[in-house]
Order: C-alpha cells, then structure tokens, then sequence
C-alpha cells in the first residue's frame, strides 16, 4: 500500500510540474495585463512539436540521445517568438477588454491547431510568397505620400485578398507541374492530424527503484525542469532590471509608467516570457504522452485553475495550487481510495464512480468551485496597491 501510495504521490507531483510550468507564464501575463489567453495551451502545444523536430534532427547525430536539451531552449525560443508576434498582432489592440482576449485568443487557439494539421512546404511556400506581396504592396503605398490615408487602407484592403488570389494560382501551378511523388512531398503535411511519438533519450528510460517503488527517470527530469524553471523565474522577476520592471507595471502601471518605464515593450516581454513557459511545459508533456494538436487542450482548464486557485500573480500560490491539483487529479482518476476505503462501501463507491481521468477532473473542478466561494481571490489573495481600486 505504501509503495502505491508513494507512486501515486510522485505521479501527481510530476503532473503538477508541468502545471507549474504553463502556469507561470499564465500567471504573470494575466496579473500583469489580464488578458485571458486562451491560446496558452496552443503554445504548450507548439513547444510539444518543436521538441518533436528538434528529435528528428538530432537523430543518427551525436547529439541523438541529448536532444532534450537543445528542444528545451528551442521551445521557449519558438514559442516565445510566437507569444511576441501574437501580442503584438493581437493582444495589444484588446487591452482593457478582458472578453474580446478571450475570444481572440480562442480563435488564434483553433487557427494553431489547424496550423499543424495542414502546414506542409506548400503552405510555407504559400505563406512566405503572400506576405512578401503584401509587405511589397504596403512599401508601394508608403512611397505615395500624396495619396490619403484613408484610399492607402482602402487599396490594402483591396491588394490583400488579390495577393492571395495570385499566392494560390502560383503555388497551385507548381505543384500541377511536379510529378506525381514531387507534389506528394510538396503537399503533404509535416505533421497531420495523427499523434506524433516522442521518444525519451536512453538514459531518461530507466527508473530509480526506492522502497519496491519505481521512479521514472523521465518524471524526475520533468519535476527537475520545473524546479530550475521556478528559480529562473524567481531570480528575473527580482534580481534583474526588467524583472523589476515587470513587478513594478503588475503593481501600479499608470506610476510605472510616469516614471518613463516603457510599458508597452513590458507587455511584450512578458507574453513571450509567459509563452516560452508554456512552450517548456510542453517539452516536458512530451516526455510523458504522445503529443498532437489537441495537446494543448488537456492541459489549459487546469493551468487556469492553478492560476485562480493560488492567487493571480502569486508565484507561490501558483506553485502550491499546481501541486494540489496534480496529486488530487491522480489519486482520483486511479483506484487508490477506492482501494483505500474498500471497508467503506458508500465511499468506495463514490471514488469508484470517479475513478477516471476525465471524471476525476470533474471532482476536482467541482472542488475548486467550492473553495472559491470562501477564498475567490485564492490561496494568496492580492493585498495593498495590487488589488485594483
């Protein structure tokens, strides 16, 4: 019983970690600007297949069996990027309005999880060729200093859908000119909507045997990650200049900004820092499931509960809630108290009834509800010139 028990805790733990991780990013970007994303996901997502590349690079190279390392700075890189274009694309115009965030960065959600179902080296091309024309026909209109501003966005509007009109004939046209196996590799997507596999490096596959208890070594790097995470984290916010920055914008951004404190580059530092966690969350999911476009997806309800229940902005409350909703997920979704009060046949029942996976996040769900209603601003609650007036 002890050494399910300790399984049981070491798996949730694990869990928590990888919570940990996208939460902090979410933490910080909804204390700092509250912007619900619900994109996040999306870029756990993202860093799942840029983990997923980097294997396949890596692969028959020396670097075969190290490749983790490389795939955890290239996800926080690349979704990091992705966080800072979408931000400043999209983000930056809906400040304020916490319902239009919502539902623009759902969309952009499901735009990404189409992005890699279809992306294949015709839609890059493709991609690639419609923005050069319209960067052209943007640099054309520049030029006409003559021309009002109001006909400029009126023919950018127009050459817009033109220049994808050209994009699609051009592209279509090559690809009905290849032979037959050139336009399958042309046309072919790189991932599909099929779960890619992930494989651990060799000395990640074995385990640490403790107490007729096995540990996997896979889990113990994940918890390992998050803990040099946190402290990275920790030592930007408080012992840099921009970490100061950022505290100084989540506490008072009008006064920050009086003090020449630049906010708007602060909200695009801190999106990509909040994206590029989610992007080494979801490195660290891959090494654990199978990863696809709805990776993303099994993950953000409850990265957003461990940001409500700990307390928006609280690093501590995020790690604390993390670790909760981690364990209480995997001692209910497994046969552990059911097997735990087997002498208690109402309760048995009950934990049976639960004992699943989508239904233990039910019951946890549930649960939070409850602790809401006497603790709405979490475990550690804003105080002072946090709170907003």
């Amino acid at each position: 019983m002890l050494s399910v028990l300790l399984d049981a805790l070491f798996s949730g733990i694990s869990i928590g970690s990888v919570l940990l991780v996208s939460a902090l990013g979410l933490a910080i970007v909804f204390g700092l600007m509250g912007v619900i994303n619900m994109a996040h996901g999306e870029m756990m997502m993202l860093g799942a297949y840029t983990t997923v590349v980097v294997q396949n690079l890596c692969k028959g190279t020396p670097l075969a069996d190290l490749y983790i390392f490389p795939a955890l700075i290239a996800a926080f890189v690349v979704t990091a990027l992705v966080g800072l274009l979408l931000e400043r694309g999209v983000i930056r115009f809906l400040y304020g309005r916490p319902l239009e965030t919502l539902l623009a960065t759902w969309g952009v959600s499901l735009i990404l999880q189409q992005f890699v179902r279809s992306v294949s080296n015709q839609f890059v091309v493709g991609a690639v060729m419609v923005s050069g024309l319209i960067a052209l026909g943007w640099w054309w209109l520049g030029l006409i200093e003559s021309l009002h501003s109001r006909l400029k966005n009126l023919a950018i509007g127009l050459w817009v859908p033109l220049a994808m009109l050209i994009t699609w004939k051009v592209v279509d046209g090559v690809a009905m000119g290849m032979g037959s196996i050139e336009k399958l590799a042309f046309t072919k997507p790189w991932f599909g909507a099929q779960n890619q596999e992930l494989t651990a490096p060799t000395w990640l596959r074995e385990g640490i045997k403790i107490a007729d208890t096995q540990f996997s070594s896979a889990r113990i790097f994940i918890i390992v990650v998050t803990v040099l995470a946190l402290l990275a984290v920790y030592f930007f916010l408080n012992r840099t200049r921009w970490g100061l920055r950022i505290r100084a914008v989540m506490q008072n951004r009008d006064m920050s900004a009086c003090l020449g404190i630049p906010t708007n580059k602060i909200d695009a530092l801190t999106f990509a820092l909040g994206s590029g966690l989610a992007g080494i969350a979801g490195c660290a999911v891959g090494l654990i499931g199978s990863v696809g476009p709805d990776t993303g997806q099994n993950y953000i309800v409850d990265t957003f509960m461990v940001v409500v229940v700990g307390g928006v902005g609280k690093l501590t409350g995020s790690i604390v809630a993390a670790m909760a909703i981690g364990v209480m997920n995997y001692l209910i979704g497994s046969n552990l108290l059911v097997t735990a009060f087997a002498g208690i046949p109402p309760i048995a029942k009950f934990f049976e009834f639960f004992a699943t996976i989508s239904m233990a996040k039910v019951l946890v769900f549930a649960l939070i509800i409850v602790f809401l209603q006497y603790k709405p601003a979490g475990l550690f609650p804003q105080k002072g010139r946090t709170v907003d007036a």
